[in-house]
């Protein structure tokens, strides 16, 4: 048997690498194979413009179609049918106005009151972009037909009712 010439170092066997490659090779095909490629999901939002003196940018509203949705700090809603101010707005947790909508379409299609069902969504300061999605989410899973972003028009009375309940 020869012997190998190392200069008088000790020879380590070769370590053939080839069955560990295939099995990352295999591992990688798989994770990507099974992995699930989502497309991101969006939902178009248009709002007027500014401009309120053009008649085509303002909308009338019937109050007792109209329920207006406040989004409060610590996921906390508070809304009201109606105009603002003639009563006083329930206060609940984002994920129990689910009921009040549909309690609130119920009551206004049975008003005989001709027109949609419109809700009006006013985030304030003191919600997240959570809020604001999650709330525009319920609305399209209600099948709510009408519905607008109003964060420009937040009256007073509706911020003094909102801080002194502490969701503002």
């Amino acid at each position: 048997m020869a012997e190998l010439n190392t200069g008088g170092k000790k020879a380590t066997p070769r370590v053939d690498m080839t069955p560990m490659v295939d099995l990352m090779f295999l591992l990688v095909t798989f994770f990507i194979l099974t992995t699930v490629i989502s497309t991101p999901q969006a939902m178009d939002i248009a709002k007027p413009d500014k401009n309120e003196k053009l008649p085509e940018n303002r909308l009338e509203l019937k109050a007792s179609k109209t329920m207006t949705i406040l989004l409060g700090k610590s996921d906390k809603v508070a809304w009201y049918m109606g105009v603002a101010g003639e009563s006083a707005p329930t206060i609940e947790s984002g994920s129990q106005i689910e009921d009040a909508i549909v309690k609130n379409r119920k009551a206004a299609d049975a008003s005989g009151v001709a027109g949609d069902f419109v809700v009006l969504v006013k985030p304030t300061s003191g919600s997240t972009f959570q809020n604001f999605v999650d709330i525009m989410d319920e609305l399209e899973i209600l099948k709510v037909k009408v519905r607008q972003i109003d964060d420009d028009n937040i009256l007073d009375n509706e911020k003094q009712f909102m801080k002194e309940k502490g969701i503002l």
